[in-house]
């Protein structure tokens, strides 16, 4: 399949070519119908993971869950994209309606872009950077900007407490993110994630980095602003904190960046911790599938399991505990390789 995928591509820049147009028009053409493509499945995707979460928050909460629309309520969530499509888009009057509005549009927008790098098979990345796991931390942590304009453009004080209280929440844990990636990548030798998915041929890094791993989870978990550590929406002190103004579409684009978010998280931890696309008999395709749903199970397990913890708490596990375990990590770790290097391994 991932050579039908390439073939596809060459073939359709080949015949442009021939046309008359030239190579980089081609070429620009193939990378906006990959992004079209990438688009389609995140917005099919989101359908299937709302009505997944459902279900398993059913499970462990000891309900049905969706069970009316459908079989097994599979169309509850199609229902509530059309009611979400016509209902009425309000403004507030004071709000600074230019911030306002472009917030969840720029949220999208930052989500689905970190989805180039991701290698979503063997050579099937939009972009194939050296730089690949550099440019998703990166871009990544513009999330945090976007939350800040719905909460101060939405000229409430609910909503600017909760953008405060996301970005002291996720500029604390970028840090313990990232130290815990410099492991992976002092033993793979290289930030681009294609390399980083080859270096796993004999043994995946979770075997090699597990703490890293529990780390990367948590931080995650936090930057994902999911149970138990959704301090900027908390409905019961903050009524959604900086989406309290929002109505329609406008709170769906802020969902659909959150769950798009959380498959490109546990898709970069399936590439970076259990060998991306390796695996037997299965294409490399339906393996970094299979792989990003367990992952995603285990997100929504942590979140319909503990219960809210307190902001100060919060943060102090994080410049307390996960920050200098992080950092033994990487100390470790390159103890571990010069030791290697040493042994002539």
């Amino acid at each position: 399949m991932e050579t039908i995928f390439i073939d596809i591509a060459e073939f359709l820049t080949s015949w442009m070519v021939g046309l008359g147009l030239a190579p980089l028009w081609a070429d620009l053409i193939i990378t906006i119908l990959q992004w079209a493509v990438i688009v389609l499945i995140i917005t099919v995707n989101t359908i299937v993971l709302v009505w997944m979460e459902r279900k398993v928050s059913g499970f462990i909460q000891e309900r049905i869950g969706p069970n009316r629309l459908g079989p097994f309520g599979a169309f509850q969530t199609i229902a509530d994209t059309l009611k979400l499509l016509t209902k009425e888009d309000i403004v507030p009057a004071r709000a600074d309606k230019l911030i306002f509005k472009t917030a969840p549009m720029f949220f999208i927008i930052v989500s689905v872009m970190l989805y180039a790098v991701l290698p979503l098979g063997n050579n099937m990345a939009v972009v194939n950077l050296n730089v690949g796991l550099f440019y998703f931390i990166s871009l990544g942590s513009l999330s945090t900007i976007c939350l800040l304009m719905a909460g101060w453009g939405s000229n409430n004080k609910w909503s600017l407490v909760g953008a405060m209280r996301s970005v002291a929440q996720m500029i604390s844990y970028e840090i313990p993110l990232a130290f815990s990636l410099l492991g992976v990548v002092m033993i793979a030798g290289s930030l681009n994630l294609s390399d980083i998915v080859t270096a796993q041929n004999r043994l995946w890094f979770i075997i090699l980095q597990p703490v890293a791993f529990i780390v990367y989870f948590i931080a995650a978990t936090a930057e994902l602003n999911r149970g138990p550590f959704d301090m900027p929406e908390a409905e019961q002190e903050l009524t959604a904190g900086a989406y309290t103004e929002y109505t329609g579409m406008r709170w769906a684009l802020f969902f659909l960046a959150e769950y798009t978010n959380l498959v490109a998280v546990s898709a970069l931890a399936a590439t970076l911790f259990f060998g991306g696309g390796q695996g037997p008999l299965l294409p490399s395709w339906l393996w970094i599938i299979i792989k990003t749903y367990l992952i995603m199970l285990v997100f929504m397990w942590m979140k319909w399991t503990f219960p809210r913890i307190r902001m100060d708490h919060l943060l102090s596990f994080s410049w307390k505990v996960l920050i200098p375990v992080s950092l033994a990590n990487i100390l470790v770790t390159g103890a571990g390789l010069e030791l290697f290097r040493w042994m002539g391994w």
